[in-house]
């Protein structure tokens, strides 16, 4: 992978609109689980179409409940992966503040999983509500916050394809 180019701040968007980004990320991520656990019982579930459901669960594993049976030990140690990816996208932000793709694709990872961190901080779980289904098949139940860094990492691949095609 070739390095990327460091261009100063000055002609494009700053440091400051992407952490932004990430924050408006956090914000409606946190808003929207807050709701859900003032409105909804753990397991309660609400059809909204013939293919989503709005559902409250706990998942105190990662992506699709990966470690979700584990004794516990996971809660800080996906705390302790995600400040470390935290820390690393904000320097990889600073570095690229004008890569307009690249810094919008690790902005909305970096709000994502600012906002399962929290979770897991505050709840020891992360809140989901978001269930789509198809032919009595439930894909695993998501948020915002998940959204957000598929979105991030969708536009991560897009950027990189971008610009090996641009070489």
């Amino acid at each position: 992978m070739a390095r990327r180019s460091s261009s100063s701040a000055s002609s494009g968007p700053s440091l400051w609109i992407w952490l932004g980004v990430a924050l408006a990320v956090i914000l409606l991520d946190q808003l929207t689980k807050t709701l859900i656990l003032g409105d909804f019982q753990f397991g309660e579930s609400r059809t909204v179409t013939s293919f989503f459901n709005v559902v409250r669960v706990h998942n105190t594993g990662a992506a699709f409940s990966f470690l979700a049976g584990a004794s516990g030990w996971q809660r800080w140690f996906f705390v302790g992966l995600g400040a470390t990816a935290s820390a690393v996208i904000v320097w990889m932000l600073k570095k690229h503040p004008t890569q307009k793709l690249f810094c919008f694709s690790i902005a909305m990872i970096l709000g994502g999983a600012v906002g399962n961190v929290i979770d897991r901080l505050i709840h020891g779980y992360v809140v989901d509500f978001i269930q789509l289904h198809y032919a009595g098949r439930a894909f695993p139940s998501f948020n915002l916050a998940d959204s957000a860094i598929t979105l991030g990492a969708i536009c991560l691949v897009l950027d990189e394809l971008l610009r090996v095609r641009k070489s």
